[in-house]
């Protein structure tokens, strides 16, 4: 059964704290520190708490009669009354008890625009914030007015809660394919430009051409179908190709405004504008803008980069150190050498759990990724709601088509379709995304592994990341004492992943032989390390150390031939990188090959006494090793026979143990991020691969025999028993 996990809600705060600020209606709208929720009601009362995407947001109260309705989002009919004025000079030279009839009407509409829209949707009671109203209500789209959806519901959401957070610079959004992401971008910046004065709104898109179509085909169209009292008067064409211009005579219109009695010409004009610019790193480069709106941000292709782009963008939406400007951010995204590359880390910088001092992502902004199942065409009911599995009752779409099968299933049977196809599927995959995985997924002409195992693996791998299969955590001697106990300890910001432990009885197990302590677990398996020396570097960036572990096939009570511990960060110096290396070893009490290129990991278990945990090279006698590899060990990374072997060993591995076996199961590796490391690897540029050189390394280690030079085999004395025969006389008789 499938378990949605977009959004869940929460119950963070005590319901007596909610009650007792909400009579005092205490609740400001924006970020609240104390209870670390971002409030998006505001009447200074609210309701349930959501959590989408690790971002905890406060919905405004119920209110306490709600309408039945259609049971259903349904557009509220215009009035034709109002409908025939095109704008404020009509609407000022109708007669006084008109203007009356209809100004309650006029000023619930501000209302709902400002505080959204509860309504019954299948019996359930539903909210939807001003701008979603606004996008349902007012806007025109290519196929008439848009259609309700649950997804669109928690985007903007979302969104809001982007507006309302300080500490936010807006919101990048990882979506499938024909999600509605322009229409709605595009609602939103005429939903805002139309009550701001001296603003600019700006539009970015993959190309220039793209962000003009964007303008013509979307936004002039919306801004021109505004009701009277929503729409400023437009300077200029009626339908303008660069630029839409909210200028003179009586532009900013708020429901005080069209209500009172003032004459038009006497109010002031708005001097707002929305615009588009060419794709480039400098596009509005110091502009001074209320809005940015970033569409198809993951197919920025060279020399235009998303990530140089933004870096320069971004300044234009604070004073200071004060956030004054959100960005909508909104893409599926192209192959990682085509532009994806740079919307991955753009995506992954925003990951609202991963904040600097300033309560800040890396990137300013805020990720959303909503898997396409939410969102899919054809898939969603006449009431909004994604279809996730095949109907078991009578369901059918917005249109009156009937949905005979679940979205989830007929996802699968397209991938299915195209596994003879990999640079087809993962194609699929990026513009219909169940997970980021799939979103991100790379071209596959380079690779020299097997990749249709490896995205078997993922792909399963990805269906178990809601289960205990892997946890994370720390090692640490007990009682911070070195050299005594290790012990390891879950923790969701430790840098290890683990998906095994031993036994109590044989953790920690160690033999100390002349002072030099050895692994008492050797024969149970090993580690494989890609470690630096270097603690900074002049870029802050550098390799990352990695670390894996692997079992043997053994008669002890172990998991055979899985790795059991991944490791890939950048601790803040080396040493730490190094001591977490050591823990890992002495608690699984496994020994360790490392390329001695960056010898200090070596000097440094040398150093500690732990020289015994530190594999020589396999491929050589001790009688031929150098003077420095007799003292730590390791294996050296220039040899091109060890290159190969290396990666003869992965390539081994793989096609035994990762994606769907001879036997119907699927392997034992959950280790995603090793595993698409693995899909990338170019054995050319090979320190890139940090992860990729680290597990090589395991294998080899735990097949340290078949690298032996010259290996001797017992040779056993054949006794061959042959038979002697007498030949003479008619018939050989033979001889005991």
């Amino acid at each position: 059964m499938y378990q949605q996990t977009l959004y869940k809600v929460i119950t963070p705060i005590k319901q007596n704290t909610i009650t007792r600020l909400n009579k005092s209606k205490r609740w400001k709208y924006g970020y609240n520190k104390e209870h670390d929720v971002v409030v998006i009601s505001k009447s200074g009362q609210i309701g349930e708490i959501y959590e989408i995407q690790n971002l905890k947001i406060a919905l405004p109260k119920q209110p306490a009669k709600i309408s039945k309705g259609d049971n259903k989002w349904t557009p509220h009919e215009y009035p034709k009354d109002l409908k025939r004025i095109s704008n404020a000079f009509e609407w000022r030279e109708y007669p006084e008890e008109f203007k009356e009839k209809w100004e309650p009407y006029i000023d619930e509409q501000f209302k709902l625009r400002e505080e959204g829209y509860w309504f019954y949707n299948q019996d359930n009671i539903t909210y939807i914030t001003g701008t979603h109203y606004m996008y349902l209500q007012w806007s025109k789209i290519d196929v008439g007015k848009p259609d309700f959806r649950e997804a669109n519901r928690l985007f903007y959401i979302f969104w809001e809660a982007c507006k309302a957070d300080v500490r936010s610079y807006g919101l990048c959004y990882l979506k499938n394919r024909r999600s509605g992401f322009s229409f709605m971008a595009s609602g939103e910046v005429v939903n805002l430009a139309t009550i701001s004065s001296d603003s600019r709104y700006g539009i970015l898109s993959k190309s220039g051409s793209d962000a003009k179509k964007m303008f013509t085909d979307k936004v002039v169209p919306i801004s021109v179908n505004y009701p009277f009292f929503f729409k400023p008067i437009q300077d200029g064409m009626d339908r303008p190709k660069t630029e839409l211009a909210y200028r003179v005579p009586a532009s900013k219109f708020t429901r005080k405004k069209i209500l009172t009695k003032e004459k038009v010409e006497d109010l002031r004009g708005l001097d707002t504008t929305i615009d588009w610019k060419n794709t480039g790193d400098n596009s509005y480069d110091g502009e001074k803008l209320a809005l940015l709106v970033h569409d198809e941000s993951g197919k920025w292709e060279r020399p235009d980069n998303i990530l140089n782009n933004w870096r320069v963008t971004k300044t234009t939406l604070r004073l200071g150190s004060r956030v004054i400007v959100k960005c909508m951010m909104g893409s599926t995204s192209n192959s990682l050498d085509k532009g994806g590359d740079n919307f991955k880390k753009l995506y992954n910088d925003s990951d609202v759990t991963k904040r600097n001092r300033n309560g800040q992502t890396k990137s300013g902004l805020y990720s959303l990724f909503i898997p396409m199942e939410w969102n899919y065409e054809g898939f969603i009911d006449s009431y909004g709601m994604p279809v996730f599995e095949t109907p078991r009752g009578h369901s059918e779409d917005v249109h009156g088509t009937i949905i005979e099968v679940g979205v989830i299933e007929h996802w699968q049977n397209e991938a299915e379709g195209l596994k003879s196809d990999q640079d087809a599927l993962n194609e699929y995959y990026r513009q219909f995304p169940r997970t980021e995985e799939h979103a991100f997924r790379d071209e596959t002409k380079n690779s020299i592994f097997n990749l249709v195992k490896l995205y078997e693996q993922i792909d399963y791998n990805e269906d178990l990341r809601n289960t205990n299969v892997i946890t994370t955590g720390s090692f640490q001697w007990e009682y911070g004492v070195k050299d005594s106990k290790v012990l390891f300890l879950p923790n969701p910001k430790g840098r290890f992943n683990i998906s095994w432990v031993p036994n109590p009885n044989v953790q920690n197990k160690q033999i100390t032989k002349n002072g030099i302590r050895y692994p008492g677990n050797d024969h149970m398996g090993a580690f494989g390390c890609d470690s630096y020396d270097i603690s900074g570097t002049t870029d802050g960036k550098g390799s990352k150390g990695a670390l894996h572990g692997l079992t043997k096939f053994s008669m002890e009570d172990h998991p055979p031939n899985q790795f059991f511990l991944e490791y890939i960060a950048r601790p803040a110096t080396a040493e730490m990188f190094f001591e977490d290396v050591l823990m890992a070893c002495v608690f699984y009490g496994m020994p360790l090959l490392a390329e001695n290129n960056k010898p200090r990991l070596l000097y440094y278990f040398k150093r500690r006494g732990y020289r015994g945990y530190s594999m020589n090279r396999p491929d050589k006698k001790w009688n031929k090793l150098s003077v420095a590899e007799k003292e730590v060990g390791g294996i050296p990374n220039s040899s091109e026979d060890i290159k190969q072997a290396h990666a003869a060993a992965i390539e081994t591995y793989i096609q035994s143990h990762v994606g769907v076996k001879d036997s119907g199961e699927y392997g034992s590796m959950y280790f995603n991020a090793t595993l698409n490391d693995w899909a990338k690897f170019d054995i050319t540029k090979r320190t890139k691969f940090d992860a990729t050189i680290s597990s090589g390394l395991a294998i080899m280690a735990c097949n340290r025999h078949l690298y032996a030079p010259n290996p001797t085999v017992d040779k056993p004395k054949l006794n061959l028993h042959i038979a002697k025969y007498k030949n003479s006389g008619a018939v050989s008789q033979i001889i005991k």
